[in-house]
């Protein structure tokens, strides 16, 4: 129960389907520092929503701290993934380890028969087992941000809101009266407490702020940069270069310091590998090429692609129509329709890629 009314709702849901239901919250990082951001998740006042939603449903609450595990997974991931010039997501890092991996111990020692979170995202029973899927309302599907949920982590958990729309959720937390009914969405990375995320990682990594050349993909050298921490690919605002025309970022080449600028044509990618792939079909890859669809970013439709296996939980990827700003540390998730088969982290692009 994160005090957000998607948690919220989904433990009224449960309570009023007669199920014996506890409310776990995570305390993940300092909670006081929290207190003034209303659009970040887990937040200091989410404690306390999530306590009187629970003092409201009449179950048990516990709030439990997982600062040590949150701050060695997550957050020192995210700053060491933009020293290396990528791009993270730190919401899939969390489900990965803190949530599913970590959460889903403490439910079994407690006893329960499965852990349920207010992801909108749907959990099916198919031949060989339960299966991904997306929600019904794409609009609110977070099935790219649990692609690196296992296929035994899937027979514990449960997503009772993946058949619903947001409008039906806030409907439901109306219906039980529950205080958080009108509350916002969370929006930002819930550690980044002030400033910017790069303020962070400066903080965490004080070599972050050594400076170093901006470079045109002709390879002229056009400006200086006070970190690769502030550049990612496809980011076309704050280069601090004026040129004849847009320039975008191309590539973040870290270990030399290096920013590589060029118009957005330069963006496109048709090739790319990623790493630490989580495979969740019932056929194992193979190095024969299958179709599917791929989502690149979080905010992007799924596009055409095929995949095959290159060993060692590699995968290489040939998208049917090249896409701008693939960028290494995303997550490229595989889909066949509506069904998660995977995903894995974006390690390189076209020249890149190693085969």
């Amino acid at each position: 129960m994160s005090g957000g009314v998607d948690s919220s709702a989904t433990a009224a849901l449960l309570v009023h389907l007669g199920y014996e239901v506890i409310g776990i919250t995570l305390q993940l990082y300092d909670q006081g520092a929290q207190s003034a951001r209303e659009k970040s998740c887990c937040a200091g006042r989410d404690v306390y929503d999530a306590r009187k939603v629970a003092e409201a449903l009449d179950i048990p609450h516990y709030v439990l701290d997982y600062q040590r595990q949150f701050h060695d997974e997550v957050i020192s991931e995210f700053a060491d993934s933009y020293m290396r010039g990528e791009t993270p997501v730190p919401c899939v890092l969390c489900n990965q380890t803190v949530k599913f991996r970590d959460l889903l111990t403490t439910a079994r020692d407690l006893g329960a028969d499965a852990l349920a979170t207010g992801h909108y995202v749907r959990r099916r029973q198919g031949l060989a087992g339960a299966e991904l899927h997306r929600a019904v309302d794409l609009r609110r599907d977070q099935s790219y941000f649990l692609f690196a949920t296992t296929a035994d982590q899937l027979d514990g958990l449960r997503f009772p809101l993946g058949d619903l729309g947001k409008n039906d959720t806030r409907a439901l937390a109306a219906r039980f009266a529950l205080p958080v009914a009108t509350k916002p969405d969370s929006q930002d990375i819930c550690f980044v407490t002030g400033g910017s995320y790069a303020d962070v990682i400066a903080r965490l990594r004080p070599e972050a702020h050594e400076p170093g050349p901006i470079v045109h993909v002709d390879g002229a050298t056009i400006g200086r940069h006070p970190g690769v921490i502030r550049f990612t690919v496809g980011q076309r605002r704050g280069l601090g270069v004026a040129w004849h025309e847009p320039l975008y970022v191309v590539r973040i080449e870290a270990a030399e310091r290096r920013v590589v600028v060029g118009p957005r044509s330069a963006l496109y990618r048709g090739e790319l590998t990623i790493r630490q792939t989580n495979w969740l079909d019932d056929e194992a890859l193979s190095a024969r090429s299958i179709s599917v669809d791929v989502k690149l970013r979080a905010n992007q439709l799924a596009v055409p692609a095929s995949v095959r296996g290159l060993g060692e939980r590699r995968v290489a990827i040939s998208l049917e129509n090249p896409q701008p700003g693939v960028s290494p540390g995303q997550a490229c998730v595989i889909y066949r329709g509506e069904r998660v088969l995977g995903g894995g982290w974006i390690e390189g692009t076209d020249s890149q890629c190693a085969a």
